[in-house]
């Protein structure tokens, strides 16, 4: 029985109703019913009318009341700002806690002034969560807004909008476990310590190598990564196919609680 429903002779929040009420008493019953009425509304979180309690603070009133359609939900001020201007598609990537190696990644599209939500999936990132201060080695995600310029893999071109450079030296080193082999058939690079325009696979670190770098968008092994984000086979030829150069593509990544900051 759904929210709001009745049965067994209850009402919402388990309250029986009477059904035995005699006619005589109807004024008693009336004013009766009311005080019940506002009592058992004010025990289920509710409050009376004229109480000045703020019913709706916090609460979900549908998409308008809540969503801001020219950001990208959930991206506080301190990311939201640092998207391009002339970027029309973000790859957010939602990890779900600080230290936690799971994630959703959102594709949006921006039309005009609005982001659209297209494609959602599942994700790992590093498998000991997330980081303003990557550095190599730390096994966690670096945090932030990055361009999304080159990509590549093991596998032929799917039909990638951005260039793509196919090469047996993306394969995975064959003493990793098997579950890892595949990790690179398909790669985007996040531009984080590299240089755009090149392979992703290209060693040159302008930060320095303690930075840390080769960190990609590749195909998931089903757990957390050393500080890449990996999706599905098919949701990584999905963005292969769909992000577009001249869309100025990037990437806004982290857990959620550091990505609404707002300073």
């Amino acid at each position: 029985m759904r929210n709001g429903g009745v049965r067994g002779g209850r009402g919402a929040c388990g309250v029986r109703r009477a059904t035995d009420a005699r006619p005589a008493h109807g004024s008693l019953l009336a004013a009766l019913t009311t005080l019940t009425a506002l009592v058992t509304l004010t025990a289920c979180g509710g409050a009376a009318p004229g109480s000045g309690a703020d019913v709706g603070k916090g609460a979900r009133t549908g998409p308008a009341a809540t969503m801001d359609p020219t950001r990208i939900p959930g991206i506080g001020d301190r990311w939201q700002r640092r998207i391009p201007a002339d970027s029309r598609q973000v790859v957010a990537v939602y990890g779900d806690s600080k230290n936690a190696s799971t994630a959703t990644v959102v594709l949006y599209t921006r039309h005009g002034s609005t982001w659209d939500r297209v494609r959602s999936w599942p994700a790992h990132n590093g498998k000991k969560g997330w980081t303003t201060s990557h550095h190599e080695g730390d096994n966690r995600s670096p945090v932030g807004v990055f361009t999304l310029s080159d990509a590549g893999g093991v596998l032929r071109d799917p039909g990638a909008k951005l260039p793509y450079t196919r090469s047996a030296a993306f394969a995975a080193p064959r003493w990793w476990a098997k579950s890892y082999w595949h990790d690179f058939d398909y790669v985007i690079a996040i531009d984080y310590n590299r240089v755009k325009g090149t392979p992703p696979h290209d060693p040159t670190r302008p930060e320095g190598e303690s930075k840390g770098g080769g960190i990609w968008l590749h195909m998931d092994h089903g757990s957390g990564t050393s500080a890449c984000v990996s999706l599905s086979e098919s949701a990584m030829a999905y963005l292969l196919r769909t992000l577009d150069p001249d869309r100025h593509p990037v990437v806004v990544m982290g857990d959620r609680a550091d990505l609404k900051r707002s300073r």
